[in-house]
């Protein structure tokens, strides 16, 4: 028995030190290598300072700023420990009164918008940590943001239209604007 135990042992520590090691160390060398930014976390930085991730949603609610999509994480919004939608379903009376109330709080934010109301701002994505809107999500809320601001609306369209993503690979997915890049690029525009 000892006889067939120590070479299995021995294959067991081998294989343990490739697969277990060797192999991650030597990804994790080449991500660094290859895709710096994306092998940590996709952060955003400004003045020496980590504000924020690319891939991950904040909650904005200052009228000021656009608003991202909402989140359904818990204990708090876009919380990445926690993803994962409300599993609410269309029929749901929570997610009939969650809607209600983000259609309440956008039109008391911009009482003067009578266009209608994109789908993104009131209803979470599957993850809750969606960083991005549309870009009708994004115009509904220019007049806003271009009001509170004391900007012209064309110029904040066009910081909108700056920031949409086209289609990856120009055929999946849709069209996208990343809130918090757009809204970092609202407060640098204030700031010159």
């Amino acid at each position: 028995m000892l006889k067939e135990l120590k070479p299995a042992l021995l294959i067991f520590v081998i294989l343990t030190l490739i697969t277990g090691a060797a192999y991650p160390a030597l990804v994790t060398a080449i991500a660094q290598l290859a895709f710096k930014g994306e092998a940590n976390g996709s952060l955003i930085e400004r003045g020496g300072k980590t504000v924020g991730s690319r891939l991950i949603g904040q909650p904005f609610s200052d009228p000021k700023y656009f608003w991202g999509r909402p989140s359904a994480t818990a204990p708090m919004p876009y919380n990445a420990g926690a993803s994962g939608g409300s599993n609410q379903g269309p029929l749901n009376p929570a997610l009939e009164d969650a809607v209600k109330a983000r259609i309440a709080a956008l039109k008391a934010a911009d009482p003067g918008n009578g266009a209608a109301i994109p789908v993104d701002l009131v209803t979470a994505s599957g993850s809750g940590l969606d960083p991005h809107i549309s870009p009708a999500a994004a115009t509904y809320q220019v007049a806003r943001v271009a009001r509170v601001r004391g900007l012209a609306p064309e110029a904040v369209q066009q910081l909108v239209a700056a920031h949409t993503e086209g289609r990856q690979l120009g055929f999946l997915g849709e069209p996208r604007v990343n809130v918090l890049a757009l809204n970092l690029a609202l407060d640098q525009t204030m700031a010159h």
